[in-house]
C-alpha cells in the first residue's frame, strides 16, 4: 500500500485534484481503495500511451489509456498505411510519434540528415532487434536481414564477397537475358490472341525464375506453364504478406491462434523450407559440374568464422532472404514502373526516349552486363519508379543504446525508430515543388542523390548488396520487351492500390494489353 501511496505522492506534484485526494486519504482504509489509487496513478501515467512507454512532447496522434494506438493501427488496413504516413507528415511535420501495446514507443521521422545519423553515423546503435527477428523469423530465419551485430557481420562479409565476383555478375547476366527472352515469347503469343495479362504476374514469374537460375542452377519452372500456380511461390507469398501483418498486429501470437493462421503458416514454411534443404542436399550428393557457380554453390564453398563449412540450415536461410530481396522487390518496381509510364496522365514522351536509347545503345544484339550499364535513361526511368512506390516502403529499427538525433529529439534504449521511404519521395521538402510527378529526367540535374535522400536501397554498412544486380535485372528485361513490344493499361485512368507484405506489391496485379512495337494505336479500349 505505501509503495503505492508513494507513486501517488509523485503524481500529486503534477495534479492538484490528486493533491487533494490524497489529502483526505485516511491511511487505515482497507488496502482495496490503496489499490485503487493505484490504478488511478496508473491511469494517470499512461492516459493516452501504452503501459510501458514514457510520455513525450512530440506530436502524433492520440492514445488510448494503456494501449496507446493500438485500435488506429489495427484498424489501419495495410492497403492505407503509406498514405496515413503521408496524411500524418502533413499534419504533424517530420517528426511525430505513437505508441502500441505490444511494440512499444515508435519515433517517424523523415529526414534525411536523421536518417543518416541512424542508419551510417551511429549505425551500432540501432539494430532489427528481437522484436522484428521473432515476427519475421518465420520467412527470414536467422538469415543476413534480421540478424544484427556479429552474426549480421559474418554474413555481410560472406555475401559482399559473392557479390564482388565478376564470373557471378556475368554469370547473372546471361541468366537475366535467357529469362527475359522466354517472357517476351510468352508475350509474343499473348499480343497474338490479343487477350489482356497481368504484368505483375509475369515480372514475378521472371525474377522468381531467374533467382532459381543464379541461386540452384535451376528454374522455378513459373515461365513454363505461366497459368498454373507454383506451389512454392504460392506458399512463399502467403508467408510474405502474414509476417509482414504481424507488425500491425501487437499480439499477433494470439491472433493467429484464434484465427488458424498459425496453421497456415506452419503449411507454407515447411513446403518452402523443405524445397530449399532437398536442393541442398541433392547438391552435397551430387557435387556440382557446370562451368559457372551459382549462388549456392559460391556459399558453399565459403567458411564461417571457425574456418567450417556452412550448415545446410545456414545456406537455406541465406539463399531464402535473397530470394525475398531479389524477386518481390525487382519485380514489384518493374510493375509500378509500367504503370508510371503508360496512365493516362504519363508524359508520352518518357517512352519514346526509352524506346530510342534501346535503339541507341543495343542495335540488333541482346542486352549484356556492359550494354545495360550504359542505359542511363532506363535506369532514371526505374529509379523514379522507386522513388514514389519504394519497394520497401517503410523500415523500423531498436534502438539499444540512448541516443540524441540530430534534431534534436532523444530517442531512449528499447524504442523504436521509424521512417517511411514512401513519404520522404513525395515530401516537397526533400523533392522540390514537383516531388509527386513522374520525372525521370531529375536524375540527370543536380547533385546525385545520396542514399538518405533515396532510401530504396538502404544506407550505411546495411546498403543493398544487390543494388546493381536488381538495377542490370530490370534494365535487361526492360530493354528486350520496350524493343519489341508497346503497352497498354486496361485501366490507364486509376491509380492501383498497393497489398501486404513487407515490400509493395500492386494489390490486383496491373492488367495491360500486349502489342507489337508500332501498332498500339489499333488496339481497341
Amino acid at each position: 500500500m505505501n509503495v503505492a501511496l508513494n507513486h501517488l505522492a509523485e503524481a500529486a506534484k503534477s495534479s492538484g485534484a490528486l493533491a487533494l485526494i490524497l489529502k483526505s486519504f485516511d491511511r487505515s482504509h482497507a488496502p482495496r481503495t490503496a489499490l485503487g489509487l493505484y490504478f488511478l496513478y496508473l491511469l494517470l501515467k499512461y492516459r493516452d500511451n501504452a503501459v510501458g512507454t514514457r510520455r513525450t512532447n512530440l506530436p502524433g496522434p492520440k492514445g488510448l489509456p494503456f494501449i496507446g494506438n493500438f485500435i488506429l493501427m489495427v484498424r489501419t488496413p495495410m492497403s492505407r498505411i503509406s498514405q496515413l504516413h503521408d496524411q500524418y507528415l502533413e499534419k504533424y511535420g517530420p517528426v511525430w510519434t505513437f505508441s502500441m501495446i505490444g511494440l512499444g514507443r515508435s519515433i517517424m521521422v523523415n529526414d534525411p540528415a536523421v536518417l543518416e545519423h541512424v542508419l551510417k553515423t551511429n549505425f551500432w546503435a540501432y539494430e532489427k532487434g528481437p522484436v522484428l527477428r521473432e515476427t519475421l523469423e518465420d520467412l527470414l530465419g536467422g538469415g543476413i536481414f534480421g540478424a544484427d551485430g556479429q552474426h549480421w557481420k559474418w554474413q555481410r562479409k560472406m555475401a559482399s564477397h559473392i557479390f564482388n565476383v565478376k564470373a557471378f555478375r556475368d554469370y547473372t547476366s546471361n541468366v537475366f537475358v535467357q529469362e527475359s527472352k522466354i517472357v517476351a515469347n510468352y508475350l509474343g503469343q499473348v499480343a497474338e490472341k490479343g487477350t489482356t495479362i497481368d504484368i505483375q504476374d509475369i515480372f514475378l514469374k521472371f525474377t522468381l525464375d531467374s533467382f532459381g537460375e543464379v541461386s540452384f542452377g535451376q528454374s522455378f519452372g513459373c515461365l513454363t506453364n505461366p497459368e498454373e500456380e507454383v506451389e512454392f511461390a504460392a506458399a512463399f507469398d502467403r508467408l510474405n504478406a502474414t509476417v509482414s501483418e504481424r507488425l500491425f498486429l501487437g499480439p499477433w501470437k494470439l491472433v493467429e491462434w484464434f484465427t488458424g493462421v498459425g496453421k497456415q503458416v506452419a503449411k507454407d514454411k515447411k513446403i518452402v523450407v523443405d524445397f530449399s534443404l532437398d536442393i541442398i542436399r541433392k547438391r552435397r550428393q551430387s557435387g556440382y559440374h557446370k562451368p559457372q557457380k551459382d549462388l549456392l554453390q559460391l556459399f558453399m564453398d565459403l567458411t564461417d568464422d571457425n574456418g567450417e563449412p556452412l550448415s545446410d540450415d545456414m545456406l537455406k536461410d541465406s539463399i531464402l532472404n535473397f530470394i525475398i530481396a531479389g524477386r518481390d522487390t525487382t519485380a514489384q518496381a518493374l510493375t509500378w514502373m509500367f504503370y508510371l509510364l503508360h496512365r493516362s496522365s504519363s508524359d508520352k514522351s518518357i517512352v519514346r526516349k526509352l524506346q530510342e536509347e534501346i535503339d541507341n545503345v543495343l542495335g540488333d544484339d541482346m542486352p549484356s552486363y556492359e550494354s545495360s550499364k550504359q542505359m542511363k535513361y532506363a535506369e532514371a526511368c526505374l529509379y523514379e519508379a522507386l522513388r514514389l512506390y519504394p519497394s520497401v516502403p517503410r523500415n523500423i529499427k531498436v534502438c539499444v543504446e540512448d541516443d540524441v538525433l540530430p534534431n534534436g529529439v532523444e530517442i531512449k534504449k528499447g524504442e523504436f525508430f521509424q521512417w517511411s521511404s514512401w513519404t520522404m519521395g513525395r515530401d516537397p521538402s526533400i523533392w522540390g515543388p514537383d516531388a509527386k510527378e513522374y520525372k525521370p529526367e531529375r536524375w540527370f540535374t543536380g547533385d546525385k542523390a545520396s542514399p538518405t535522400k533515396f532510401p530504396a536501397f538502404h544506407a550505411g554498412p546495411r546498403t543493398c548488396l544487390g543494388q546493381q544486380f536488381a538495377t542490370i535485372e530490370a534494365i535487361t528485361i526492360m530493354s528486350i520487351l520496350f524493343k519489341r513490344f508497346e503497352f497498354e493499361l486496361v485501366d490507364p485512368h486509376n491509380e492501383p492500390a498497393y497489398g501486404a507484405g513487407l515490400t509493395l506489391p500492386v494489390a490486383k496485379g496491373l492488367p495491360i494489353r500486349v502489342v507489337p512495337r508500332g501498332t498500339a494505336g489499333s488496339v481497341a479500349v
